[in-house]
């Protein structure tokens, strides 16, 4: 062993040990996993916290109506409160203009027949004006009642005009979040799967917020992340797999093989994509393979 590791620097030794040498493909095969599944929550979340403004703005218009309409609709109140104070306020002037005409019939003397007339003259004009005031409010409340109408229905088209396209959003977001559910279900599998070393590395590294875990060693013997030269005999030890080893530059696992091929879900005979068991299936069984399981 000690020959084994000799031309290995002493942080890639260190390593070396730390995570033992029990890493087989399908262990370096649930780390890149994990790293596209990080990858794809980081897009998911991106996307579905992108669809926030886009809800607001295909809601504007029918949030600006709405706005209006209870405006205007707070304003139609308060001028027909105001209506109903001058219609009191005249109806009180009238029942005192009343008694005033009576007390004229009563008065003793010409000096308090003209202080009576004279209160008598300011009240009817004060009722006038009350009156002339009031039926100025109702034509406005009249002509508001009728605008207020043309809002609503104005509001209410945009709305149904906004709930289709808004409702379809909603859904696209609910989709979204659903797949971002299953990839986190499946990171916990696979987390599972991995031995506690490999599980600690791989963790450390993504709370750090580091994109990049896992890179494949180029053919001249790079790293596939920073491209700095990695020392020969660690590039052999590498090329075996048989230990989780890291570049001493910027700290990545490193790895042979090269980047597994995109797979196109399989179709159904209907045309749609098969379910997740199938995948499921195979995280299972990556992990009944696994030394950490």
């Amino acid at each position: 062993m000690k020959g084994r590791l000799a031309g290995i620097p002493s942080r890639a030794r260190r390593h070396h040990f730390e995570q033992g040498s029990g890493m087989t493909k399908t262990m370096m095969g649930s780390l890149r996993e994990l790293q596209k599944i990080d990858e794809e929550v980081r897009t998911l979340r991106s996307e579905i916290e992108a669809f926030d403004p886009r809800l607001a703005e295909v809601e504007e218009p029918a949030l600006r109506l709405e706005a209006e309409f209870t405006k205007n609709r707070a304003r139609l109140d308060q001028m027909r409160t105001d209506a109903r104070r001058l219609e009191r306020g005249a109806e009180d002037k009238r029942a005192r203009a009343k008694r005033l005409d009576e007390r004229l019939t009563q008065v003793s003397n010409l000096r308090e027949e003209a202080a009576v007339r004279t209160e008598l003259d300011l009240i009817r004009r004060a009722i006038e004006a009350e009156e002339q005031e009031a039926m100025t409010l109702l034509e406005q409340v009249g002509r508001s009642e009728v605008a207020l109408e043309e809002l609503e229905e104005a509001t209410l088209a945009a709305r149904a005009e906004v709930e289709p396209n808004q409702e379809a959003m909603l859904a696209q977001r609910g989709d979204l979040k659903d797949r971002l559910s299953l990839l986190q279900s499946r990171r916990n599998v696979l987390l599972e799967a991995l031995g506690d070393a490999e599980r600690r590395v791989y963790e450390s590294f993504h709370g750090s917020g580091r994109k990049v875990v896992v890179a494949t060693l180029t053919e001249d013997g790079a790293c596939g992340a920073c491209y700095g030269m990695v020392p020969l005999q660690l590039q052999n030890e590498i090329r075996r797999g048989s230990a989780l080893l890291r570049c001493e530059a910027c700290g990545v696992i490193l790895t042979a093989e090269p980047e597994p091929e995109e797979v196109t879900p399989v179709q159904s005979e209907s045309g749609e994509p098969e379910s997740e068991e199938t995948e499921s299936a195979d995280i299972e069984a990556a992990q009944s393979e696994s030394p950490g399981a």
